[in-house]
């Protein structure tokens, strides 16, 4: 009998204890996707839908044991970096990843959806320093980018000129979230001397949108695992997610932000 083998996608992110972002949205991402997915966990922050009530990074020793212990077993197919929330962590990472040639997906989390802290500058410094020439893609969104450009963005045109900044600071390529624009919900893909991919997606009035960033990148990731191309991983990831907050909107969990339905293609 032939041995069947899974994608297997590996999260390095924060757990969320209401399940709607970080390494819980993660997980629900690649199996709603056909992978496999594996953890290494960065921090433990206690929120819910209204949003975050405690922080507590995990010690660096602690993560490189989870890295270690997951890429010396298992078969990576992609990998997506979520939220660090210090300096000590990113160079934890850096250490583990630097030299791999699996696809990384990062995406910068600084900010909750409640507009809760959950990155120190000194990790903003560190991501800027380290991670962004050893990634794949970065997919930070507006205020994101304004903090690793010191840009201000407020149009298409600032997005673009963003998203150079970034490839000229080592990235290998930029997808720049528009949702903060108010007159605009275009996604910038950028890759060093490619023309310009925008994303054009209608906006959905919903207030369950908690871990939306977070499961774009991991559906991105999932699809690079699966053997997409960038561009073909951003696009599909990009339809999921809006699938995802279209058959999400009319739920009622907790009494802030709700989470986007993952499974929305497995479950009525």
């Amino acid at each position: 009998m032939k041995t069947k083998r899974y994608k297997i996608v590996l999260s390095i992110a924060g757990s969320d204890s209401g399940g709607g972002a970080g390494i819980q949205a993660d997980l629900k991402t690649f199996s709603s996707l056909g992978c496999f997915g594996t953890t290494v966990i960065t921090a433990i922050t206690a929120q819910n839908t209204t949003g975050v009530q405690a922080v507590e990074a995990l010690p660096p020793s602690i993560v490189e044991a989870q890295l270690d212990s997951v890429i010396t077993d298992f078969d990576l197919n992609a990998i997506k970096i979520g939220m660090l929330h210090s300096d000590e962590i990113v160079f934890s990472i850096h250490k583990r990843l630097s030299t791999s040639n699996i696809p990384i997906v990062l995406d910068p989390v600084m900010v909750a959806t409640s507009g809760d802290l959950l990155l120190k500058q000194n990790g903003v410094d560190a991501i800027r320093n380290l991670l962004l020439p050893v990634v794949t893609l970065i997919t930070p969104n507006i205020p994101e980018a304004e903090v690793l450009t010191g840009l201000k963005i407020k149009d298409k045109k600032d997005m673009e000129v963003a998203a150079q900044q970034l490839l000229k600071d080592g990235a290998k390529a930029v997808l720049l979230k528009g949702g903060h624009l108010e007159d605009s919900s275009s996604d910038l893909l950028l890759l060093p001397n490619t023309p310009a991919i925008w994303f054009e997606s209608e906006k959905i009035p919903s207030v369950n949108t908690h871990g939306t960033g977070c499961s774009l990148s991991s559906a991105i990731a999932s699809f690079l695992a699966l053997g997409d191309t960038l561009e073909q991983a951003v696009r599909k990831a990009k339809n999921y997610i809006h699938n995802a907050i279209l058959e999400g909107k009319d739920y009622k969990i907790g009494e802030g932000h709700g989470p986007i339905k993952h499974f929305y293609a497995q479950w009525d």
